[in-house]
């Protein structure tokens, strides 16, 4: 399964969603299917997308947050899923895509490349309510479209290939990516 197909399966479900992408191919794929102001593309700093995700779903409880997260990333920050379930924001879907790689950084095996660590049984470990573990496109769809609707904390683990895209760069840095994100919740939320 690849990650780039995943992501374009639920793009038409984002526009009314708020979503935070770790950086590197998770970024620059949803980037090539078309921006959106609601898009907060987390660049050079990797393992803090589902932190940022936390806080937004924390201030603003009436938004969906969705964090498109990498298994480099979040081998990083491990402790970030036992503070999802801490914390437990209904309104957060977490969806983090395994690879096996550390595509983004060279491309070198994570520590899930050899299925020794399992991080779906790392998130039902720390608590998470509702965790998913998907290795093909049609239970990816139907555990995204079930986490859309629910409302508590859920956490999908897409098992994917180690491909990323053809070329990286977008057309604005990460302030103006950060300015265009929060103009975007002042309009649709009223929270600056």
């Amino acid at each position: 399964m690849l990650r780039s197909k995943c992501i374009e399966a639920i793009y038409p479900e984002l526009h009314d969603k708020l979503v935070v992408t770790n950086m590197g191919a998770c970024a620059q794929e949803l980037y090539d299917l078309g921006h959106r102001d609601n898009f907060f593309y987390l660049q050079h700093a990797m393992g803090l997308a589902s932190s940022i995700g936390l806080g937004l779903a924390q201030s603003l409880p009436h938004a969906k947050v969705v964090v498109l997260d990498g298994d480099g990333s979040v081998l990083m920050n491990l402790g970030a899923l036992a503070t999802l379930a801490r914390y437990r924001p209904a309104n957060l879907v977490h969806i983090i895509f395994d690879n096996g790689s550390l595509l983004s950084t060279g491309g070198f095996p994570s520590h899930t490349a050899d299925g020794a660590t399992d991080l779906a049984t790392i998130a039902r470990g720390a608590g998470v309510p509702h965790v998913e573990s998907v290795s093909n496109a049609y239970d990816f769809m139907e555990a995204a479209a079930d986490a859309f609707e629910r409302h508590a904390l859920s956490v999908i683990v897409a098992k994917v290939e180690a491909v990323g895209p053809d070329h990286y760069g977008m057309h604005f840095q990460l302030p103006e990516n950060a300015f265009l994100f929060k103009r975007w919740i002042a309009e649709h939320f009223g929270a600056a």
